[in-house]
Order: C-alpha cells, then structure tokens, then sequence
C-alpha cells in the first residue's frame, strides 16, 4: 500500500514491471538491443529526484521503448537478480541501468542521482544512454 504511488509514477510511464528473476532475464533477453530496467524505491532523496528525471524523458518521448522496473524492497528476487547483473557495482537504490547485448552498457546509482537536479538527472541519463548505443 505504502509503495503503490512509487510504483505508479514509473508503470503510467510505460515500465514494464519485472516482478520475479525469470521476467528480469526474459525481458533482457527479448531486448538484447537495449533495455533500460529500473530499481525503484521509496526513498524520498534519489528517488523523489529519478521518478521526476523518468518523467522528464517520459514526456521528451526519449526513454527507450524497452523500460522494465523493479521495486526494491517489494520484488527482492527480481531486484537481486538486477544487481547480480550489474555486478560488481554495489547494490544501490534507486539505479537506473542500461544493459546491451545482457552487459550493464549504462549506470546511474543513487550517488549520481542523490542532491542533483531533476534535470540534470534526466540530462545524464539521456546522455548516458545515447553513449551506450540506445
């Protein structure tokens, strides 16, 4: 009940959710050209900055059609199977990762969306993806 609106603000904007491992791989390996996934949280510092950054592209139609999203902390499964693929970068959420040919190509961890501008955020995200190929 608690992380129904955090849920919603990334799903109304086209996330696919991916609630166990199984749909974490299915849907990477569906979209081995590019796929961005999600960690979703509740944390209000990151992850009131990425939902908003999510929008902000959302709205630039600039997020790549494959976008699934996790829930950390709800999907711990699915979530720890995200994690284990962007090994050996620590687990973080919120993250945005951007994997290609099923290799992270592109991440943003909460140290690199905490205290920045939505904007910003959008802005490197944006970028970071365009750089990887999406």
């Amino acid at each position: 009940m608690m992380i129904a609106p955090y849920r919603e603000a990334v799903t109304r904007l086209g996330a696919q959710e991916l609630r166990t491992p199984d749909q974490v791989d299915s849907f990477l390996e569906q979209h081995r050209d590019g796929a961005l996934v999600v960690i979703n949280s509740i944390c209000g510092c990151a992850g009131g900055t990425m939902r908003p950054a999510l929008e902000v592209l959302h709205d630039e139609n600039s997020l790549p059609d494959a976008f699934g999203v996790v829930f950390a902390g709800a999907d711990i499964e699915a979530t720890d199977r995200v994690r284990e693929l962007h090994a050996p970068v620590p687990p973080s959420s919120p993250a945005m990762v951007y994997f290609r040919d099923g290799k992270v190509a592109f991440i943003m961890e909460r140290k690199d969306i905490q205290g920045r501008a939505v904007a910003e955020v959008a802005s490197a995200l944006k970028a970071g993806i365009a750089s990887a190929g999406g």
